[in-house]
């Protein structure tokens, strides 16, 4: 057998509270932004917040992972390194960093992960980070699952994959559409999200293609069918997108994926979970009823033609049935899903735009909603927000628990109390006591005190009573010592922490960079950065494009191809287009166009004022 590989179940907080729900909805570890510097200056947390998260997750061996994954300025530099030092000291188990002026400086002995923004697509990419001293690499999501393969085979690193979420439609840290068109760069963590917008696609004589579509935007991952697949091709760590969605996503779709992976772990020794405890649950998880744009395995197994949203960003939810009848302030439903008060539904109107409603009451099949949308016979109708389920995760959802075994016994000066998790860690407590024979049986009172471990991280799996006699034992005593015997676990859960720490640097010959000359592309936008890469190997860089803008470049480069979307790929498809090239994607004053390099199956934007 293989050396057995722990799995790890990645989720997002937005938050301190968010972050204690993926704990207690099933997570092997947690990303969260830090104060300042992560790929979503809207998710920031303060220090104390993540000191708080560390502490819980650690009870559970849960590792906290904090993104300082934006480019820095010369002028952040300093403070980004005392930053890393300070989060370090909160107790964060890594950093995902973009910049490699964070690998230049001298930082605590805290492990480095790669974000996807250092675009993660080939093995030797992904060899050089691993040489470079990197523990963990975050893959490009558009890899299909045989590179994925290929990279485990030629690296060692950890291999992170996203699993879930929303998608962006260009190679993470390769879009530079926002900073062009906005000011607002996404490799400074303000993305304005062009890609969701409306485009008017026309040719080069002005003939519309598409109108008002949202032709750049992906539906939302989902590869929980996948999940065995990607653990044998080589990925440890599986990732759920969301640093800005609320507390109910996170619940449900941490809860979903846990029981996925724990079905897997249950019949594949070789694989084991990278923590400790058990989460149950008071709903069903079901990630249809969270926010999704629709689903779709994106690239996991080559190019396929449901990767994208071209109707709507917004969340469509579940399908729900159709429109049957139509009759004055309400109507009927042909479907199975039971609809209840409170609930909202979309439809796409007559201009193929999606509109939603809340329903103000149920009767039988006859919904009256709280103002009357323009309905017809045969709409299909989507329910995004389910009224009971949400009720049920906005109470508290879910507990996660540790076994632990107890055995109690009697010794010459009293009694003892030993307590030991699932993780081996045990404690032992003796009290003093003058023993006298009981009355009555004293073995089942005994039981029923120790197993009230209520509010603690602890759950009684087994209870071992071993008494010379039958001495009377108080209640009194026995929740004293049980109460005491929990503080000293807890403690020693503490103590007994197992904290990953970074090897030092290594000295002598540095890897080489792949690729020996850099452009905008490199996102190298400060001097420790510059000093990295000319140290590893690199001959000639340019500054990043959030230093020097650049005109009549690509702003993006997306496996989404407009061509293939159409029918008129000549590789996959054998298409040929009616339009004429170039096409161009029109938004207000902004006006993109495409260029579609087959060699690499990737579309580029490039803006034309």
């Amino acid at each position: 057998m293989d050396k057995v590989r722990k799995i790890e179940l990645l989720s997002p907080a937005r938050d301190l509270s968010c972050g204690i729900e993926a704990i207690r909805h099933g997570a092997d570890a947690v990303y969260i932004g830090a104060p300042k510097f992560g790929a979503r200056a809207a998710a920031g947390n303060t220090l104390e917040d993540i000191r708080s998260l560390c502490a819980y997750a650690h009870l559970f061996g849960v590792r906290i992972y904090v993104a300082l994954n934006t480019i820095l300025k010369n002028e952040e530099l300093e403070e980004a390194r005392q930053l890393a030092w300070s989060l370090y000291d909160a107790g964060a188990d890594a950093l995902i960093i973009q910049d490699m002026a964070l690998v230049q400086m001298e930082l605590p002995p805290i492990p480095l992960h790669a974000s996807t923004q250092t675009d993660n697509r080939t093995p030797e990419k992904v060899r050089f980070l691993q040489d470079a001293g990197f523990t963990q690499v975050v893959l490009a999501r558009e890899l299909s699952l045989n590179e994925i393969r290929r990279i485990a085979s030629e690296t060692m690193v950890a291999l992170e994959v996203f699993v879930h979420g929303a998608l962006c439609v260009s190679f993470s840290g390769q879009c530079y559409l926002s900073a062009a068109l906005s000011g607002r760069s996404a490799n400074r963590g303000e993305c304005a999200q062009y890609c969701r917008l409306p485009y008017t696609m026309v040719d080069a004589d002005g003939k519309v293609i598409a109108r008002n579509k949202h032709l750049l935007s992906l539906r939302d991952m989902n590869r929980s069918d996948d999940l065995e697949a990607m653990m044998d091709a080589g990925v440890s760590s599986f990732k759920i997108e969301g640093r800005l969605k609320d507390v109910s996503y996170v619940k449900n779709v941490t809860a979903y994926y846990r029981q996925k992976l724990d079905e897997i772990l249950a019949r594949r020794p070789e694989y084991v979970r990278a923590s400790a405890g058990k989460s149950r649950y008071t709903f069903t998880p079901q990630v249809v009823k969270s926010f999704n744009r629709g689903f779709t395995s994106f690239y996991l197994y080559g190019r396929t033609v449901d990767v994208t949203a071209f109707d709507t960003p917004k969340s469509l939810g579940e399908p729900v049935g159709t429109v049957k009848e139509v009759r004055g302030n309400s109507f009927t439903v042909a479907g199975l899903v039971p609809l209840t008060n409170g609930d909202g539904l979309a439809f796409f109107n007559a201009h193929d735009v999606l509109e939603g409603f809340r329903i103000n009451k149920v009767e039988n099949n006859r919904v009256y909603p709280q103002e009357m949308p323009e309905l017809r016979p045969k709409m299909l109708l989507y329910r995004n927000y389910d009224q009971q389920f949400e009720r049920l995760l906005s109470k508290p959802s879910a507990e996660r628990k540790l076994e632990v075994k107890l055995i109690f016994a009697d010794n010459p000066f009293g009694f003892s109390l030993e307590l030991e998790d699932e993780t081996g860690t045990h404690v032992t407590l003796v009290r003093p006591f003058s023993k006298e024979l009981a009355k009555r049986r004293q073995e089942d009172n005994i039981r029923a005190q120790l197993v009230k471990l209520g509010n603690t991280p602890f759950e009684a799996q087994a209870v071992e009573i071993n008494m010379s006699d039958n001495w009377f034992v108080p209640s009194s005593v026995l929740a004293d010592m049980r109460r005491e015997a929990v503080e000293l676990l807890l403690t020693n859960r503490k103590i007994s922490y197992s904290r990953e720490l970074a090897s030092k640097k290594q000295m002598g010959a540095k890897p080489v960079f792949p690729q020996q000359q850099l452009t905008y592309l490199g996102n190298v936008a400060n001097r420790e950065a510059r000093t990295f890469y000319l140290e590893h190997g690199v001959k000639s860089l340019e500054p990043a494009f959030e230093v020097k803008s650049r005109e009549n470049v690509p702003l993006m480069f997306s496996k989404h191809c407009l061509r293939y979307s159409m029918g008129w790929c000549p590789t996959y498809q054998g298409g040929k287009s009616p339009f004429k090239e170039p096409y161009y994607l029109l938004y207000k004053d902004a006006r993109l166009r495409l260029k579609f390099d087959c060699k690499n199956c990737q579309m580029l934007v490039l803006n034309e004022p």
